[in-house]
Parts: C-alpha cells; sequence; structure tokens
C-alpha cells in the first residue's frame, strides 16, 4: 500500500535520492545540492512511500512568469517528477499530477509550466509546448559579427568575478530588466540568483571556471555574458571553444558588442551556445547563419489551470472577441464556453452560454498562451476547430507576441 503525502523536511534526502535515481543517478554537486534543498518548497513538494521507501516524486516552485503585455503572472514551476522504475504503472504519477493541480488552483495561481524530459507524459495532464530554444555552434574562424549598430565601440567592457557580490547584484539587475520583455521568463524569488553562477568543478567537463564580462554604457552595467573555455591552444592553431551561458541586455549596441567579443576571443574556432531565443538578434549580427550549426528544441510546457484568470492576466497584440469551448477532462472546472474579449490594454474572459467560435483543449491553450505557437498551426494540425468563420484569424492574431517566448534557465 503506498501512501501520497507532503514532504518532510526529515525526508528530503531520501526523496532527493529516489529523484536522482530516476534520472541516472549521477548525484548533484554538493553546493548545487545544498542550494536545490534550501530552494525546495517543502509545502509544494509530494512523495509517495511504499512503506519506508520513497518511491514517487513532484515538487513545484512559486514563480511568477512573463506574459505577452509585460505582466507577471503567477504560475507553478513543476519540478522533480519522477516515478520509481519498481512501481511504474500503477497511477503512481496520475495521483501526484492531481493532488498537485488541485494545490495549484487552491493557491490561486492561474498557470503551471514545465520543462518535460519525456514531453508525451504531460499532454495528457493538459500541458502544451509553448517555448522553444536556439542552440548554435558558431564557427568564428569563417563567422564574425558584422553588423554593428551605433554606439557598439563605445560600450565598455570588462572583465569580473563572478564570485563578487556586487558583480551577483548587478547581474541579476539585468536579469530582471530582461524579464517583462519577454514572454516565458520567470522573476526569480530570492536566492535563486545564486543558481546561474554555481560553478562547481565536475560540472565543467573540463572547461575552465566561470568567467564573466560586464558590458557598462555611461558608467552603468548594462549587460553581461557568462561562460566557459575548452580545449587548448597550441602552436598549431586555435583550438579552443567559448562555451556561453548566458548574455543578456536590453541595449542594442551592448548586445552587439558582448557578441564580437566572444567571436573574436584569441585563439578560439567555435562558440557554442546552448540556449537562446529563437529570434535572437543574434542571428542578424552574425555574417553567416549557415555557418553557425543552428538546431530547435523544445523547452517550456504551459497548461492554464484557471482558463478565465490566465486569459484575463495577459494582453493581445490585436483586438480579440472570441468565444472559446474549452476541453479539460483533467481538471473539470474548465471545461465549457469562455468569453474572450481583450486588446494590448488588456483582457476580461468570463464563462458565456453564447454559441463557440473556437473548440480546444486546455492543452492547445497552453501552447498558445505565451505567443509563440499560433492557433492557426494547431488548427493546422486538427487540434484547433474553427466554428465561426473567420474567428481562427482574429484569435490566431491576437494571441501572437511580437518577440518569441523563451525560458532562460530550468528548475
Amino acid at each position: 500500500m503506498t501512501e501520497l503525502r507532503v514532504l518532510c523536511k526529515d525526508d528530503w534526502d531520501r526523496w532527493d535520492e529516489t529523484l536522482d535515481r530516476a534520472f541516472g543517478g549521477a548525484g548533484e554537486a554538493p553546493k548545487r545540492r545544498a542550494l536545490l534543498n534550501e530552494l525546495t518548497e517543502q509545502d509544494r513538494s509530494l512523495g509517495v512511500w511504499d512503506g519506508a521507501d520513497c518511491v514517487g516524486t513532484a515538487g513545484a516552485f512559486s514563480f511568477r512568469l512573463s506574459v505577452p503585455g509585460g505582466s507577471l503572472v503567477p504560475a507553478a514551476g513543476v519540478t522533480m517528477v519522477s516515478v520509481a522504475a519498481t512501481h511504474r504503472r500503477r497511477g503512481l504519477l496520475r495521483s501526484m499530477m492531481r493532488r498537485q493541480l488541485d494545490d495549484v488552483r487552491e493557491r490561486g495561481e492561474p498557470m503551471a509550466v514545465l520543462t518535460a524530459s519525456e514531453p508525451d507524459i504531460y499532454g495528457r495532464f493538459g500541458y502544451g509546448l509553448a517555448t522553444t530554444k536556439l542552440a548554435m555552434e558558431i564557427d568564428t574562424t569563417r563567422v564574425r559579427v558584422a553588423s554593428l549598430p551605433e554606439g557598439a565601440d563605445a560600450v565598455e567592457l570588462r572583465y569580473a568575478s563572478p564570485t563578487d557580490p556586487e558583480v551577483g547584484r548587478a547581474i541579476e539587475d539585468v536579469y530582471a530588466r530582461a524579464v517583462p520583455a519577454r514572454p516565458g521568463m520567470l522573476a526569480r524569488q530570492p536566492g535563486w540568483e545564486r543558481l546561474p553562477l554555481l560553478d562547481p568543478p565536475q560540472e565543467r567537463e573540463g572547461a575552465s571556471p566561470l568567467r564573466c564580462v560586464l558590458a557598462r554604457r555611461g558608467g552603468e552595467v548594462a549587460g553581461f555574458a557568462l561562460f566557459h573555455m575548452t580545449g587548448e591552444a597550441d602552436m598549431a592553431g586555435a583550438k579552443c571553444v567559448v562555451r556561453v551561458r548566458d548574455v543578456y541586455t536590453g541595449d542594442p549596441a551592448s548586445y552587439a558588442a558582448l557578441w564580437r567579443f566572444l567571436c573574436e576571443i584569441d585563439l578560439t574556432w567555435t562558440v557554442s551556445v546552448g540556449s537562446r531565443p529563437v529570434d535572437d538578434p543574434v542571428l542578424h549580427l552574425l555574417s553567416d547563419v549557415r555557418r553557425c550549426g543552428l538546431r530547435v528544441r523544445d523547452v517550456a510546457y504551459a497548461r492554464p489551470v484557471d482558463v478565465g484568470g490566465a486569459l484575463a492576466a495577459r494582453a493581445y497584440r490585436a483586438p480579440v472577441d472570441v468565444v472559446l469551448d474549452v476541453r479539460d477532462a483533467f481538471c473539470p472546472w474548465n471545461e465549457g464556453r469562455w468569453r474572450l474579449s481583450g486588446d494590448a490594454e488588456g483582457a476580461a474572459c468570463a464563462r458565456t452560454g453564447d454559441a463557440a467560435d473556437l473548440a480546444l483543449s486546455v492543452r492547445e491553450l497552453g501552447s498558445a498562451y505565451l505567443g509563440g505557437v499560433t492557433l492557426r498551426a494547431l488548427a493546422d494540425a486538427g487540434r484547433v476547430t474553427e466554428l465561426r468563420p473567420g474567428a481562427l484569424a482574429e484569435a490566431s492574431l491576437a494571441f501572437g507576441s511580437d518577440v518569441a517566448p523563451w525560458l532562460p534557465h530550468g528548475f
């Protein structure tokens, strides 16, 4: 007989061991593990127990999610989900998802988001693909930053220590300013600013310690780059790789200056970038994107937990007045028809008895919510049905975003 219960402080080690085993058993570096323990919200963490053995885990973090229009919407960051291989196909995952989404609703969070090791698992619980990311391998022996906006040459670049608390505060200030400008980003709670700067040697895979360069304009920090160096240079030529972790700035001149720096570091031949927005401006700075090894992959999956609250919390790119017939078998409180009326200034969404204009499931709403997946594309895949001629074009345009949504870091 298994028991589902909220995590107790004394249970954390066994709970974490179960999670670690499910994801390969390599174990976290001690400093990272200690920080994750500190950041774990125990009252939002669930464990399934079979006697003294922990056989299932699920957690959530309390975030604020940037949405189209720049608002920050309360959202549950679903994380640390696992079921022991010895206890599969017993309904443990479903029971944790049920308990978790009920809790999210009770807390008044209209959205839940997650990153998925196996995306197929979460579609049946209403999560839809909402953001993607761009990875690049820039051949800097043949590619350069060829387009520089005005002021880029005047940007002051300086190395800084990522372990310096003052530098850490400057980095976090730049990140915080970037959050409202791009849907999908998360306003970090206290403590989370330490996670991107962790640099345990066992996680470097032979790379250098984390390096930081700050960009200043007018004496103020306008942006930063965090990166590692891998490989060695010798008399035969450049062999080092610049492995970029983060680049942030809201200033085009500073952005171009940082990328030019990264692409022109002496004795290097590749800049490796794991995650950028799919519409990243760097694509329009580089001389030859064909030699940048571009790859796109999925990142975040989103789910409206309160359809009315979620749709009313964001702005819309064009005026919209549409009735949505929503299916949501797992969270039946969302089932039914909702009238959404909104524009760039805000929106309202409430239940209605009016005839539906579009029919879709909550999964499609999750995909379209941040503006990176169009309702038109979902309709072309047979996942959205137009019931009133013209409603699809109206809603698809309104749900869009001028900038692609992006989740820059995991949780």
